[in-house]
């Protein structure tokens, strides 16, 4: 442990896109957060970290600024956008060993920082993963709060373990950190990542709040996608439901061959044919458009892996 006068050393990782709006009162707000938080809980070398993860704004030179002004602001920047998950990784590969824990919180913070200090509390009484988990919905509009349940839901019945109403804010030890980092996929889903490792954890429930400035990076093509990613990435399960879908199917085509034999001896005239030839087409058609396509996405996984292309790739560094 790297634990100054029995006070731990936290690194706090920001990762950002596009985020100038909000920016500079997010800086004010967590500078202020660790500047309090030194006094008392935590050693006077705990820094922040942001992620620029490519911004096509002025988030970089909003960092910069900041950085020249605060000695305990450090920074990395991506040379394109890499992604919410990779700049999350970037932020763990930067601070392993450089600190006893690590919080990870977004530049919007809509989430309450203030739940961080008994977070650390834990974490001193020997915990590895505190989540920060929100107690309700009320900020996300009626049709986000559907998708999220039933995302949750679906990702339960997959066997997939994720903490309910849990992002990304979340505070790990160094050791949850070194153990994330053995794990080379290029599909990341961090969110059933740290629940996989079976380190003790804690679950912290905050209000979240709505944005302050700018808009969501995350409107529903790319939740769907990072939905989609989640499932693939840690269940086999849709390999398995085609599976039993193609019996299920033999099984209906054997029961349509006794109907149509049974019509033929003992039924009245129909007109032959239309409906036993047509619907099966139809159906075995779907059916198999709907596989291929679940079975490239795990093809076209495996093929990311193999390549093992960089995750992400730095362009600057701000120590």
């Amino acid at each position: 442990m790297i634990k100054d006068n029995g006070k731990p050393k936290i690194a706090v990782i920001i990762p950002c896109y596009n985020e100038e709006e909000v920016l500079p009162e997010t800086i004010n707000i967590l500078s202020d957060f660790l500047e309090r938080m030194k006094a008392s809980e935590i050693s006077e070398d705990s820094f922040l970290l942001f992620i620029d993860d490519g911004s096509k704004d002025n988030t970089w030179h909003t960092i910069e600024k900041a950085a020249q002004i605060s000695h305990f602001i450090k920074a990395i920047k991506f040379s394109r956008n890499f992604g919410h998950q990779n700049a999350l990784l970037a932020g763990y590969e930067y601070v392993v060993d450089k600190c006893d824990a690590a919080l990870t919180i977004d530049a919007d913070l809509q989430d309450d920082i203030n739940v961080v200090e008994e977070g650390i509390k834990k974490i001193n009484d020997g915990c590895d993963i505190v989540y920060f988990a929100r107690k309700r919905r009320s900020a996300d509009s009626w049709f986000k709060r559907t998708t999220a349940v039933l995302f949750y839901k679906l990702m339960a019945l997959l066997g997939v373990e994720i903490v309910y109403n849990h992002a990304d804010f979340r505070l790990t030890t160094n050791r949850v950190q070194r153990e994330l980092l053995s794990f080379r996929e290029v599909n990341l889903f961090l969110r059933a990542m740290f629940p996989l490792m079976g380190f003790r954890s804690e679950i912290i429930y905050e209000d979240r709040k709505e944005r302050k400035a700018g808009e969501s990076k995350y409107p529903l093509k790319k939740m769907l996608a990072f939905a989609f990613e989640g499932i693939t990435s840690f269940s086999v399960m849709p390999l398995r439901f085609i599976t039993v879908l193609g019996i299920i199917v033999f099984l209906l085509s054997i029961l349509m061959g006794f109907y149509i034999v049974f019509v033929k001896f003992f039924g009245h005239s129909v007109v032959p044919g239309w409906a036993s030839v047509v619907i099966p087409i139809y159906l075995l058609g779907g059916l198999t458009i709907f596989s291929i396509g679940v079975a490239g996405e795990y093809i076209g996984k495996i093929y990311k892996e193999v390549k093992a292309r960089p995750r992400f790739i730095v362009d600057k560094v701000i120590e």
